[in-house]
C-alpha cells in the first residue's frame, strides 16, 4: 500500500512538472514571443538582425513590410563612414531611388526609454531634418553615436522648464521645443546578432563620389542582395 501511494505521488509530481513545462512559460520565454529576425544578404556576406517590436512597434512593422515587399532586394549601402555608420536601403546599383510608402511615425523616444540606443551594431531609421520623414532607409551604427539619441525632456505641455546646453527654456510648447532644438534623435529598432565582421568589411571599404553623392559612396558597390524574414514575431 505504501509502495502504491509512493508511485501515485511520483506520477502526480511528474504530471505537474510536465504541465509546467508545457503551459507555465511566461510569454517572454515562449518561442512564439521571440523577437523577429531577418537576414541581410549582401555581396560581402550575411548579417543577422534581431528586431524589437515591443520597443518600436510601428517602426518594426514598417521595416518588415518593406522586407515582405522585397523593396530592399538589389539596393545598395550608398553612404559609408567608417567610424560612424553604414546606410542603405534607398537606391539601386544605378543610384535610382526606390519608391516608398508614407513616412512612419517617429518612435525614437519610447525606444530609447526602453533601452535602445545608437550604439555599435544597432540599426536605426534614416531620415531628413524632418523627424517624421523616415521611410525605408536604415543605418547600422559602427560607433557609439550617443549624439543621435533623442534628448529626454520633462513631461507636460507646455514644458515648464528645460535646460539644454546652458540655455533655459520655460513654458515652451512641447512640439516647438522638440523641433527647434532637433531633440528627436533617430529611432533604433534592431541589433546585429551575427555578421558584425561583414559590417566591418563594409565600413572599411574605400569610398568616394558616386551617382548624385559627392562623398562616402563605396567605390565597389556594396549590394543588399535580399533581406528575408527568418523568424516571425
Amino acid at each position: 500500500m505504501t509502495s502504491n501511494l509512493f508511485r501515485q505521488n511520483i506520477l502526480a509530481l511528474c504530471s505537474a512538472w510536465a504541465l509546467t513545462l508545457g503551459m507555465g512559460m511566461s510569454p517572454s520565454q515562449s518561442q512564439a514571443q521571440e523577437a523577429p529576425k531577418v537576414k541581410i544578404a549582401t555581396n560581402m556576406g550575411d548579417i543577422m538582425v534581431e528586431l524589437y517590436p515591443d520597443k518600436a512597434p510601428k517602426t518594426v512593422a514598417n521595416f518588415l513590410q518593406y522586407v515582405k515587399d522585397k523593396h530592399y532586394n538589389g539596393t545598395i549601402f550608398h553612404r559609408v563612414i567608417a567610424n560612424f555608420m553604414v546606410q542603405g536601403g534607398g537606391y539601386d546599383a544605378q543610384y535610382k531611388e526606390r519608391p516608398t510608402r508614407a513616412p512612419v511615425q517617429h518612435e525614437g523616444r519610447q525606444a530609447m526609454v526602453a533601452g535602445l540606443k545608437n550604439q555599435p551594431g544597432f540599426l536605426a531609421m534614416a531620415r531628413t531634418n524632418d523627424p517624421q520623414s523616415a521611410t525605408a532607409q536604415f543605418f547600422i551604427n559602427t560607433a557609439d553615436n550617443a549624439f543621435l539619441d533623442p534628448t529626454l525632456i520633462p513631461d507636460g505641455d507646455p514644458v515648464k522648464r528645460f535646460e539644454y546646453r546652458g540655455q533655459i527654456y520655460e513654458n515652451v510648447p512641447r512640439e516647438n521645443l522638440l523641433n527647434a532644438l532637433q531633440l528627436f534623435g533617430y529611432t533604433v529598432f534592431g541589433k546585429v546578432t551575427s555578421g558584425m565582421d561583414v559590417v566591418d568589411k563594409i565600413r572599411l571599404t574605400p569610398t568616394g563620389m558616386g551617382g548624385p553623392f559627392r562623398t562616402d559612396v563605396p567605390k565597389t558597390p556594396v549590394v543588399i542582395l535580399s533581406i528575408t524574414l527568418v523568424q516571425s514575431p
